[in-house]
């Protein structure tokens, strides 16, 4: 062996002493499709996997035959034995312009590219054999350069992470509209900031999990996966795995919070379905908490330098922006690593009505946990650059960052229009939410407050943040670039015979209640009791064909969909009772689950006579009544790529100037998502996502050092948000329904993520205002405050 060469024979992070006991396991496998004879008979195996404690690395060699004798051992699969089963992937989209990256296996083949990368597998009984297995795998690297520093990737001096893609640029965007230099040029005012967004992750309830059981006599793979899109998970399993799309079922029941980290293609799971169909039997693979945090994406990790120009009065004249990004060694498949970046060009100045826009992102590849999509995509970046800018500018010119705003956001009887980036952009209300938002918070007692307790050396700080946010994406999101994700969503309801109705949709449920707004959307197309709606999600044999659940898409595409499959049964059920009783349809209506007349109320029929008469006595109906009582409609926004919806956010916030500690003592935010379908599921969705945004903007951080070493990567290490640490948050709305639909209904899920950072970094600034001290770097930590004020 070389001197440059190391042996790793236990890993540093074992995974023994941490395995579910087998009895659990057994009981969690039933009602889940899965036979508890496998877990008797031994059939059901469990996945472990050797990942790279280097963060770039050549595999030398792997010595597996220890761990192949280990006691209950069933394979030792190398990633180039698993190669032959499952073919890599590339993470590209079309209309990404020059967007590259490498091909990626599901387990690495001849280099490790990240600590926690997989490349080899130990499949056995149970987890804690797996887990001893591995410790029994002898592997030699030879350590290769690591790319760490985004600020240097494109350094001439810089190794390449993939010498094949020529530099480590993975996606650069240009946009310039008007004439930027021209309005700087003649601007009474230009601030100028550069904001540093640590990178951090989605801590879900429940981990990545997935279970693979391959049927060998009819040759089908069925998948039971915490996920958000089943559909999409299909068709990537069959075209790695070289398998028709019949010959493969997805299941995603119940998903323990998401927040977008479960709707990528991690090697680990596409390695257990390999696995599942190399092996011939079901494989279960359960991340647990030190694996999510090195194989989980990661996000937000940004530099932005950014400037804004304005006139003496307070108009904004000018935006200006450089965006730097670091995504990992692979842009994440299938929906790509470029996209954060590129709605941050997108998004960044949305609210404001400034005509003069220039934005260059740059993303570059690293030696760190692959980054991509997570909770409101780019929107906090975009939120945080301009929001901070218009702050800094107001306070230069002596202005009330209120003030600033009112004056500067598209009104709202200009819509439609489009904003300066080129966005459509329907129908919105910054100047409605501005007015809810100012009275909501009592912003001028607030501020007297906020003057009177500065005199007794209580330092609060009140920060505003206008936002815009993506919702009910078309085709133009991943459709147009290649990406065979769908961008329609499909309901298909059935009136059952007793009266009650199943209705199937291709939206899923993570625990934002999208199976609840179904139910609610079908019981009032339908006109049945809410309490006899079934509604079944996340299986790709049970439903339509549909996207699943991400960008806010499951009430305002999904429940579209199940608007008009309720509204077609609804008709049908009434003319086939029409035929029945002898009336014309029109005189009929359903309510709370029978026939009525519609004038009077007066029952005519219970709809389980109906049924009865449907299902059992058909020889019963008049000659030509045919009832078709099962409907499928299907619903993909048209009129506009994307449904905008806007907000702001208020936050009232305490800091120790002497410790640096940030006390959030008050929230606000009012919302226009349009159609507001439930407004406790709304408002709780809300607060969720400030709850989030705040964890970036305070707590969450996943801290490299040097060499590519995640330093934190644990829940005793990592800070998230705790109940105890936030504040009253009060939500409000304003409703500018979306005339793309029937039922009106915008996307709500990441607004509170999108505004919430914004919001409270600038109090924080604003309460440091009399030290002359600004923080502009996220997460801001005690440590940050103080620095800002020169005291470390």
């Amino acid at each position: 062996m070389s001197d440059t060469a190391l042996t790793f024979l236990d890993r540093p992070n074992s995974y023994i002493g941490r395995s579910v006991p087998r009895p659990n396991a057994r009981r969690l496998l039933e009602g889940k499709g899965v036979y508890v004879d496998d877990v008797a008979a031994g059939r059901l195996a469990h996945v472990g996997f050797l990942r790279s404690p280097l963060a770039h690395a050549r595999i030398s060699s792997i010595d597996t035959e220890a761990a192949k004798a280990m006691p209950g051992v069933v394979a030792v699969v190398t990633g180039a034995e698993l190669a032959a089963v499952c073919s890599p992937w590339v993470g590209v989209l079309g209309h990404f312009k020059g967007l590259k990256s490498a091909p990626q296996h599901a387990l690495a083949v001849d280099r490790v590219t990240w600590v926690g990368e997989p490349f080899c597998a130990v499949v056995a009984r149970s987890r804690a054999e797996a887990e001893d297995a591995l410790s029994a795998i002898a592997v030699e690297f030879d350590p290769l350069p690591a790319v760490v520093d985004m600020e240097t990737a494109l350094d001439p001096a810089t190794p390449l992470i993939h010498a094949e893609l020529g530099d480590n640029i993975a996606f650069e965007r240009m946009l310039d509209v008007g004439d930027v230099e021209a309005a700087f040029r003649d601007a009474a005012v230009v601030v100028e900031e550069t904001f540093q967004f640590g990178r951090h992750t989605g801590v879900c309830l429940e981990p990545r999990a997935i279970l693979a059981d391959w049927s060998a006599p009819d040759a089908t793979l069925t998948v039971h996966h915490s996920f958000q899109a089943p559909h999409m998970m299909q068709d990537i399993l069959c075209k790695h795995l070289s398998l028709p799309e019949g010959s493969v079922r997805v299941i995603c029941k119940d998903v323990g919070g998401s927040f977008g980290i479960k709707v990528h293609i991690y090697p680990d799971e596409m390695a257990t379905c390999a696995l599942s169909v190399m092996l011939k039997r079901p494989v279960k693979f359960v991340a647990d908490r030190l694996e999510s945090f090195t194989s989980d994406i990661h996000a937000r990790d940004h530099r932005v330098t950014a400037r804004m120009a304005f006139s003496a009065e307070g108009d904004i004249l000018a935006l200006d922006m450089d965006d730097l990004t670091g995504i990992g060694p692979y842009s994440v498949y299938p929906r790509t690593s470029a996209v954060e970046a590129n709605q941050v060009v997108n998004l960044t100045g949305g609210p404001y009505r400034h005509q003069h826009y220039r934005a260059r992102a740059r993303v570059v590849l690293q030696n760190k946990a692959p980054t991509c999509q997570y909770r409101a995509v780019g929107h906090p970046i975009a939120t945080m650059v301009a929001e901070g800018l218009v702050d800094l500018g107001a306070a230069r010119l002596g202005l009330d960052p209120l003030a600033v705003r009112e004056r500067n956001v598209i009104p709202d009887d200009a819509y439609p229009c489009s904003g300066v980036s080129g966005i459509k952009l329907e129908r919105l209300s910054h100047q409605a939410a501005l007015a809810k938002l100012k009275s909501m918070m009592d912003y001028d007692a607030l501020r007297a407050e906020q003057a009177a307790l500065r005199q007794k050396g209580i330092h609060r700080g009140i920060g505003l943040a206008t936002f815009i946010e993506i919702t009910n994406p078309s085709a133009a999101f991943y459709g147009v670039g290649g990406a065979r994700i769908s961008s329609q969503d499909g309901c298909t309801i059935r009136l059952d015979p007793q009266g009650g109705v199943v209705a199937s949709v291709s939206v899923t449920e993570q625990g934002q209640g999208t199976e609840g707004i179904i139910a609610q959307i079908v019981a009032t197309a339908t006109g049945v009791p809410m309490e006899k709606v079934k509604v079944v999600s996340g299986d790709t044999q049970a439903t339509p064909y549909g996207g699943g659940t991400w960008a806010s898409r499951g009430a305002g595409i999904g429940g579209e969909a199940a608007w008009q499959a309720g509204k077609a049964l609804r008709a049908n059920i009434v003319a086939t009772a029409g035929a029945i009783l002898q009336a014309k349809p029109e005189t009929l209506d359903i309510r709370e689950g029978a026939i009525v007349d519609a004038a009077t109320g007066t029952e005519r029929m219970p709809l389980s006579e109906l049924g009865r008469i449907v299902y059992f006595r058909p020889d019963t109906l008049p000659p030509g009544v045919q009832p078709e009582f099962m409907v499928t409609r299907h619903y993909v926004p048209k009129d506009y790529p994307f449904a905008f919806t806007n907000g702001v956010q208020g936050s009232y916030v305490e800091v120790d100037v002497e410790t640096g500690f940030v006390k959030l003592l008050r929230h606000w935010c009012v919302e226009d998502c349009g159609t507001v379908l439930n407004p406790l599921l709304v408002d709780e969705q809300i607060r969720g996502g400030i709850v989030q945004g705040i964890g970036g903007a305070l707590f969450e951080h996943c801290i490299y050092d040097s060499e590519g070493q995640l330093l934190n990567g644990s829940m005793a290490d990592y800070l998230v948000p705790m109940a105890g640490e936030m504040p009253d948050i009060e939500v409000a709305h304003v409703v500018s329904p979306t005339s793309s639909s029937e039922i009106g209904a915008k996307g709500a899920g990441e607004a509170g993520t999108a505004g919430a950072p914004a919001a409270v970094v600038n109090a924080i600034n604003d309460a440091l205002r009399p030290f002359d001290a600004r923080v502009a770097r996220q997460p801001v930590t005690p440590e940050v405050i103080l620095e800002a004020m020169g005291v470390v």
